[in-house]
């Protein structure tokens, strides 16, 4: 698989949609204060056969954050009862367009699966033309055996991140908004310190997106994360708030040909809740 393959357009999915080897996920999920339900939203509309990921329940348990990667034990469990199995094709999408999927199409990517994409405007764009919908769950799958491959070069934990900034090893680039980076606007989580980790670029992650939903082009992404600051010869932590909007940059960077990206899984979260770790504002 290769950055080409990590979008799928909606026309190549409707036509894909009755191919036994293809899973569709929907893997929305809400900001905290959201008051918004994502399994409530998926069981009244979702493209005809989609499977629910939740996010917060795939994960792990015993992490102090929230949606924290599950161990592969764990991942491989939850694939079988959803029917998904090794040599599938595993398409993603969540309602807003591109927000959420991409953690998703990550986390897949993490244990070892590669035939793995992101549907190029999600639910938004899919809606918006017109194409086939369905409410209610959908026919059970039988369950598949999924070989889970931790593939540690794509995660990063809290040591890796105070390692890159002492050896400056790594280029991080947060997606969070430029005001919650500079520490002027609040985070949406109690108890978090206001600002970035040392030594960041911030691209927000809407500046990848088009206004439908979608990624810019390969030469609007590439002139983003130069204009920003990204070298695309170093290789590059993406963080976030929590792990989520990390992954559109993380994907945006392969679409934009920067294949030695990895992303720091706690992110703020993490390191904002952490007194003993520097942060800069500004």
């Amino acid at each position: 698989m290769t950055p080409k393959t990590w979008l799928i357009e909606t026309a190549e999915l409707e036509r894909e949609l009755d191919a036994p080897d293809t899973v569709v996920i929907d893997a929305t999920w809400y900001l905290p204060g959201e008051a918004k339900n994502a399994r409530e939203d998926y069981l009244s509309e979702h493209i005809p056969g989609a499977v629910f990921f939740d996010i917060d329940e795939i994960a792990d348990e015993k992490a102090k954050t929230g949606h924290m990667l599950p161990s592969p034990e764990k991942f491989s469990s939850r694939m079988r009862k959803m029917g998904i199995g090794d040599g599938q094709r595993v398409v993603v999408y969540d309602r807003q367009g591109t927000f959420s999927a991409p953690r998703v199409w990550w986390a897949f990517r993490v244990m070892g699966a590669e035939d793995v994409s992101v549907l190029n405007g999600g639910l938004l764009k899919w809606k918006a033309e017109g194409r086939p919908m369905m409410m209610g769950e959908p026919n059970p799958r039988t369950p598949r055996h999924f070989t889970a491959r931790h593939n540690l070069d794509l995660v990063r934990d809290v040591d890796d991140m105070v390692k890159a900034i002492d050896e400056k090893s790594s280029e991080i680039v947060d997606a969070r908004s430029a005001e919650r980076f500079a520490g002027s606007a609040p985070e949406p989580r109690l108890g978090l310190r206001a600002g970035h980790i040392p030594g960041a670029i911030n691209v927000p992650y809407k500046q990848v997106l088009n206004a439908d939903g979608t990624f810019k082009s390969v030469d609007e992404l590439k002139e983003i994360f130069l204009n920003a600051g990204v070298d695309p010869h170093k290789p590059v932590v993406t963080t976030c708030g929590s792990g989520i909007t990390a992954c559109v940059l993380a994907l945006a960077l392969g679409q934009a040909g920067h294949l030695r990206t990895a992303v720091y899984d706690g992110s703020w979260a993490e390191w904002g809740g952490d007194e003993r770790l520097p942060i800069e504002t500004s």
